[in-house]
């Protein structure tokens, strides 16, 4: 009998097959292994299927293909369908557009505590090394070293630490770092009966907060954000969004709006609807 995987691995994506590809190489090379990839896609089209079905042939990982046609901006909707898919009682949510540094799932892991969910963040990559970017620097994990991105053009700013190997640094700017631990979808892990309990994401949401929103209702039925935004490392290749939109956007704000003033535990409009 094949023992249930440690986590489950949940990368939303949208017709960004070629960084897709280098996204699930990522995966394919961590420290650990013991987790499966649920692949959420919103409606892209073929090339991406061929990109999976290419990935699944050639890695030991188990991978799962949620597909739902493309009816406008509906991550909510796949993410929903991909915590349902999923077989582990720990999930890891990222996005199609995040590299995974080699301890990203180990690390994730290793940090997770009962009542908990683990705020992780990203490291914005420049438009250049986003569009040169190759698995071998995949491989060698250049792409999370910061002397070789300042090499290769990228801006020395203090972001930069959030590239650290140290476990001493990163425990310290983890605890001192303004930034609130919040549901991020790029990088946040949590049990999944603890999303499930809130009924997971609430599908009346487009981009814009959608995210947060159901974090929010987290929190609110006790659970604890825990900052690691500084420990679990990815990092996020350049791109525009064109997906953004105002009037959702507004109807975001006045659902998260509600969920706040009503403490709200659970949504009608989310897994069981």
């Amino acid at each position: 009998m094949q023992s249930l995987p440690e986590a489950s691995v949940i990368i939303s994506t949208y017709n960004q097959p070629k960084w897709l590809e280098l996204v699930l190489y990522s995966y394919d090379i961590q420290t650990v292994s013991n987790f499966e990839l649920i692949i959420a896609d919103d409606g892209s089209d073929q090339r991406t299927k061929e990109v999976v079905d290419k990935f699944k042939s050639s890695s030991k990982l188990s991978v799962i293909h949620i597909w739902q046609k493309d009816e406008g901006f509906q991550k909510t909707k796949i993410l929903n369908k991909a915590i349902v898919a999923s077989h582990s009682d720990y999930l890891i949510f990222t996005d199609g557009d995040c590299i995974a540094r080699r301890d990203f799932v180990a690390t994730h892991l290793k940090l997770k505590r009962p009542n908990c969910a683990l705020s992780g963040g990203y490291f914005k990559l420049s438009e250049t090394i986003s569009k040169t970017l190759s698995k071998a620097e995949i491989k060698n994990q250049n792409c999370f070293n910061a002397h070789w991105l300042v090499a290769k053009g990228q801006p020395k700013t203090f972001k930069l630490n959030k590239l650290t190997k140290s476990k001493t640094k990163a425990k310290l700017l983890n605890v001192f770092t303004p930034t609130k631990a919040t549901f991020d979808g790029m990088n946040v892990s949590c049990y999944k009966k603890d999303i499930v309990a809130v009924n997971g994401f609430d599908e009346r949401m487009q981009y814009g907060g959608e995210d947060r929103e159901v974090g929010e209702r987290m929190m609110h039925n006790g659970v604890k954000f825990l900052q690691v935004r500084y420990s679990t490392i990815c990092v996020h290749l350049h791109h525009d969004r064109p997906y953004r939109n105002e009037e959702a956007e507004a109807l975001n704000l006045k659902i998260r709006k509600e969920t706040k003033k009503n403490k709200s535990t659970y949504t009608k409009f989310g897994i069981k609807t």
